[in-house]
């Protein structure tokens, strides 16, 4: 699938003095390695000319497209260059093909599976529909993508998302909202999908296990109170029950035994 997907680029800067100190090309070559195992490569060539894209050659399509009046110009000359096309092959292989498994070890050595949480947030004043919240965590590379299913369809209204945002600890972090109106016998899914992961990560919303769990939070709260009741009350009766056998003596007389008067003397 297109989102198990590495990117690596190199810039060839040339400054040209023709104009100004300010006016440069710029030629930008680009691997996008796609799949599990990275075995579909995209080689992308950009030429830019003061920050305007004036051209691009893409491998898959195996041509140059211009985006100027000139630029089209020069697209059509290249593409009809059988030396040109032959040097962007060589460029792809020494630039994508020969360095694949090493930038797949790199990028897996630094990877990290994103932690995923699926949660409800009622609108401000308790209004409908209710909001429906993916938040995915600590996961790197950045790249990723977050998808709604509704009965394993797509949704593509009522959803918003975040850009990946960085944490401060080199990891990312990113949340997709849904607008929510229950419907019975429905399944609404979110579906997250990383380098990381060999497949798409499913998170299903289900309200009936939700309040499940709540009710397992209530009764384990209440039982935690009864606990704390039950051990207060029996260590409250402990030292009533206990204080019923200490009689402190004070002003006691001593004498031995043997001085006790006889019984039945008077």
């Amino acid at each position: 699938m297109g989102i198990y997907c590495f990117l690596f680029c190199v810039v060839f800067s040339l400054f040209s003095p023709v104009f100004s100190d300010d006016d440069y090309a710029q030629f930008k070559a680009c691997c996008t390695f796609k799949g599990p195992d990275f075995e579909d490569i995209e080689y992308i060539v950009t030429n830019h000319y003061n920050k305007k894209l004036m051209m691009e050659y893409n491998s898959t399509r195996g041509n140059w497209t211009g985006f100027t009046a000139y630029a089209l110009l020069k697209a059509e000359t290249f593409n009809g260059d059988l030396y040109d096309g032959l040097l962007r092959a060589f460029e792809k292989k020494i630039l994508c093909i020969d360095n694949r498994k090493l930038v797949q070890t790199g990028v897996n050595r630094a990877a990290v599976t994103p932690t995923v949480k699926l949660n409800s947030v009622k609108q401000p004043g308790g209004g409908h529909p209710a909001i429906l919240v993916c938040s995915a965590y600590n996961f790197y590379p950045k790249q990723i993508q977050v998808t709604w299913l509704r009965n394993g369809q797509e949704v593509t209204s009522a959803v918003s998302s975040s850009d990946a945002m960085p944490d401060g600890d080199w990891y990312y972090q990113i949340h997709s909202y849904l607008e929510y109106t229950p419907t019975p016998g429905e399944t609404i899914t979110c579906m997250v999908q990383h380098l990381t992961l060999s497949e798409p990560m499913l998170q299903v919303w289900d309200p009936f296990l939700l309040a499940a769990e709540q009710i397992k939070i209530v009764v384990g709260l209440c039982g935690l109170i009864l606990g704390v009741v039950i051990v207060s009350s029996g260590f409250i009766y402990y030292k009533k029950k206990s204080a019923t056998y200490i009689t402190p003596c004070q002003g006691g007389v001593w004498f031995p035994v043997e001085e006790l008067p006889a019984a039945g003397a008077t």
